[in-house]
């Protein structure tokens, strides 16, 4: 059995999306006083590795709290686009290449390489991003969700959000972002398990993702 934790750690320090006030971690219980020791957690529903539903872009829509558990449970496909430029769009050609086991697949997961650039200014600049056929095959083919190890699905410059609102405007799927270590899953289905928090109402929540082989 082999298990990979495809999740960054949750720091005051960590990278959020530009606005967004950083996660405090404040001690609310000591060993001293109380007897035990308890944090404060205080972070957006958005931070670090997590996920989104339907419901971040669109009122009455899917929210996290809604779909099944079996929802974020799966075989997932990653799909290599390290060798891509700054910028460059990732189209079907790229995925084409794993041939039926992208059709198979519930989760692609595109792996830009992006995680190792977690923590300075170029994480938020230039990652490549799918373009509308991908988008599209996505949708055809009823995939649970879909993930990067980038910030996001779109550009951060492009506040319009073009392919969060064809993603989730009339389809029930979730999209995952900010993973680490896709590198290390190879080219074949694996088993994947990405469970986020279960907050009554959720637009968005921090995930443990992780990878399993059998």
């Amino acid at each position: 059995m082999r298990i990979l934790d495809l999740t960054h750690i949750i720091t005051e320090e960590m990278p959020v999306y530009p606005g967004t006030e950083p996660p405090k971690l404040q001690r609310a219980s000591t060993y001293e006083t109380d007897g035990f020791r308890e944090t404060k957690l205080t972070f957006f529903s958005h931070t670090g590795t997590h996920m989104d539903a339907p419901a971040h872009l669109f009122p009455g829509r899917t929210t996290l709290d809604q779909f099944p558990v079996s929802q974020f449970v799966g075989r997932a496909l990653v799909v290599d686009c390290r060798d891509l430029p700054s910028g460059a769009p990732i189209s079907m050609e790229r995925v084409r290449r794993y041939g039926a086991r992208a059709e198979a697949a519930d989760f692609l997961l595109f792996s830009l390489g992006w995680d190792r650039k977690w923590g300075t200014p170029e994480y938020f600049e230039g990652y490549p991003c799918i373009d509308e056929d991908v988008l599209s095959f996505v949708l055809r083919t009823g995939k649970k969700g879909i993930g990067f190890d980038a910030i996001s699905i779109d550009p951060v410059q492009d506040e319009t959000l073009p392919r969060h609102r064809k993603l989730f405007q009339a389809h029930d799927i979730v999209n995952i972002e900010n993973l680490r270590g896709l590198d290390q899953c190879g080219d074949q289905l694996f088993w994947f398990f990405a469970l986020p928090l279960r907050q009554i109402d959720a637009d968005g929540a921090p995930i443990r993702a992780v990878a399993f082989w059998e």
